[in-house]
């Protein structure tokens, strides 16, 4: 009765996509979550994606992940961010019903096969010989195989609102205090980091009326590539800003703040800061935006995205007043602040594996990052590991030349973190061909291969492939005559005449010439899927900038081939430090391109690694 194959702790964004991935490939799951009514809560913001996260969300959708459709099915409002921009630095985000998404989540887990959710709070993992084999709850011993730890903000949370602070994970729930002390006790270093939410207010109270009105896109793009149209109503947000006055009230009260009294001494979110943060840290803006953000359709709260604090409950009713739009609103629930526990992430395989105790596996917040996205990201890999370890198969990794979520993982376990990490295209070197348009091209063979992308799925993606090959083709072939009418298409479209025969393909790569412009010029091959000419179209503008970056990816990836053995004696290596050394020796790089990015790990060290593997390798 209590021994399945895999043990999932924690029901939030990566615990869902851990429990979900492992039963699906087909490892008898367990999820163990101290409130069951909160499977898939949002803590923080209304809204999934953004920049540098619409494309894990994407990743995790062409992997098999749930993250999308449940995204799909719940949005309010969709938009394209950096729409106006190339397609590298394109992100999708989405304003998301957040009680509809919980119960989309909890229903999916119901229906899982291999999964059952249970609700318990895990005070020890059971471990021996450097191994674990199953945890105790508050209620029981339960064993497994594999463990997953994916806890959020739970790990020994302290809540803070003013100089008042108290034990959560969350606002009325109880923190996990028994894991945290445990994992201390294991032997694994850890740290403390700080997040923080905002007031949400009561809608009926906040006067609309000179507020500026956000709409999302009028031809939304779906997260999903299974989703074929979306079907919820969507709505505005509202944009309000700060003011010298609301900047007076919170200076006022600094004394006050947790973060500033030193009540607070965790490492903050640097690209997400509190109200009170950009006060200080920027004192030369007059003012702030805030993103009025509804939580759902018929729900009364608005998340006011951009005040997140922790200063005392009647200083943000103070700041709120000062606020266009928001003089007279009503508060459902105050902001606050929590820190919590995190293990230092270079304590992790790429597998997300931890290196201290085997067949443990942590995933979300507790490798010390902060967002949705990222928490999925990292759950659907652990997920996937445990199931694959349980049937005696090597470890699933993504590099930083397939995804985000290689990038990700990596910069966790390579470089790790001392304050909390969030996605953003800058991190990725390969952008321009690790685009959210071609991820089912990237990423579906793989999910597919691993049995958690459906045949139908995968057809639908091979169709797209073909169809890009065709469309290209077909513009390649094709030619077209200068001529009066034509150069008068073209002039309408601010582009050059024609003075010699050019095929398609070349008057496609004029940056004012777009497929639907050329459909307007010649008659396009038919039978391709539009999809299929949206990656035509991109391809053919981007391809020499595509062709150098996939140079850059061979080399690379020359270095991603050269694997290192686990048990790889580093002392043995003659011509390196004693710290690069010490270092190669607490990192256990996965391959030399790895390596090759630890902090403080030279050019020449890697040199003589390579060298050194190649002589090991002849003597064979």
């Amino acid at each position: 009765m209590n021994n399945f194959d895999v043990i999932v702790i924690g029901a939030g964004h990566a615990g869902i996509e851990a429990g979900l991935a492992s039963s699906r490939l087909g490892a008898k799951t367990i999820m163990l979550t101290i409130d069951i009514n909160s499977i898939g809560k949002m803590s923080c913001n209304p809204a999934i994606g953004g920049v540098g996260k619409g494309q894990l969300v994407k990743e995790i959708d062409a992997l098999g992940g749930a993250m999308g459709k449940a995204a799909d099915a719940c949005a309010i409002q969709l938009r394209t961010l950096n729409a106006s921009k190339g397609a590298a630095v394109q992100s999708s985000r989405a304003q998301i019903d957040m009680r509809k998404y919980s119960l989309y989540m909890r229903r999916l887990l119901k229906r899982q096969r291999n999964l059952a959710v249970k609700e318990a709070e895990v005070k020890k993992l059971i471990v021996k010989d450097s191994k674990v084999s199953g945890v105790l709850t508050d209620k029981e011993a339960i064993y497994a195989e594999c463990v997953v730890i994916c806890p959020g903000t739970f790990l020994h949370g302290l809540l803070h609102v003013g100089l008042r602070h108290f034990s959560g994970g969350r606002i009325n729930e109880r923190a996990s205090i028994g894991l945290a002390d445990n994992l201390r006790e294991l032997g694994f270093g850890l740290l403390r980091f700080k997040t923080g939410t905002c007031p949400r207010l009561d809608k009926n109270t906040i006067d609309f009326s000179g507020l500026i009105r956000h709409s999302g896109d009028a031809h939304p793009r779906p997260f999903s590539f299974s989703t074929a149209r979306l079907k919820q109503k969507q709505i505005p947000c509202y944009i309000t800003y700060t003011n010298k006055k609301t900047h007076e009230i919170i200076s006022a009260n600094l004394d006050r703040s947790p973060l500033y009294s030193g009540k607070i001494k965790a490492t903050g979110v640097r690209y997400c800061p509190s109200i009170e943060d950009k006060i200080v840290k920027f004192k030369d803006k007059e003012r702030h935006q805030v993103f009025l953000e509804p939580e759902g359709l018929g729900v009364r709260e608005i998340y006011p995205n951009g005040i997140s604090t922790s200063l005392p409950e009647d200083a943000q009713l103070k700041l709120l007043a000062s606020i266009p739009g928001l003089e007279k609103a009503r508060v459902i629930r105050f902001g606050y602040g929590i820190e919590h526990t995190v293990v230092e992430p270079t304590q992790v395989f790429s597998s997300l594996e931890t290196k201290l105790i085997k067949n443990l596996y942590l995933a979300g917040q507790i490798n010390g990052t902060t967002g949705y996205e990222e928490a999925a990201a990292q759950g659907l890999i652990a997920g996937i590991n445990a199931a694959l370890r349980v049937k005696n198969k090597g470890p699933f990794i993504l590099d930083r030349a397939s995804s985000y979520i290689g990038v990700l993982i990596d910069d966790l376990t390579t470089k790790g973190t001392l304050e909390p990490y969030r996605m953003f295209t800058s991190r990725v070197e390969y952008r321009l061909i690790l685009r959210e348009d071609n991820a089912d091209l990237r990423l579906s063979r793989m999910g597919f291969d691993l049995g958690l992308l459906s045949l139908a799925a995968y057809r639908k993606v091979e169709n797209k492939q073909n169809g890009i090959k065709e469309g290209i083709a077909f513009l390649r072939k094709t030619h077209i005559k200068p001529g009066r009418k034509i150069n008068l298409q073209l002039s309408r479209l601010n582009s050059a005449a024609l003075k010699r025969v050019v095929s398609l393909e070349d008057l496609l790569k004029r940056p004012q010439i777009s497929v639907k412009d050329l459909r307007k010029i010649h008659k396009l091959k038919p039978g391709i899927p539009e999809p299929a000419w949206q990656q035509v179209e991109i391809e053919v503008k981007y391809s020499g900038f595509i062709q150098r970056q996939l140079r850059d990816v061979e080399r690379f990836k020359h270095l991603e081939k050269i694997r290192l053995p686990h048990d790889f004696d580093y002392s043995r290596l003659s011509g390196i430090s004693r710290e690069i050394r010490e270092k190669l020796v607490s990192f256990k790089p996965f391959n030399l391109g790895q390596a090759s990015r630890i902090s403080g790990v030279t050019p020449a060290a890697v040199s003589l690694l390579m060298v050194y593997l190649k002589k090991a390798n002849e003597q064979k």
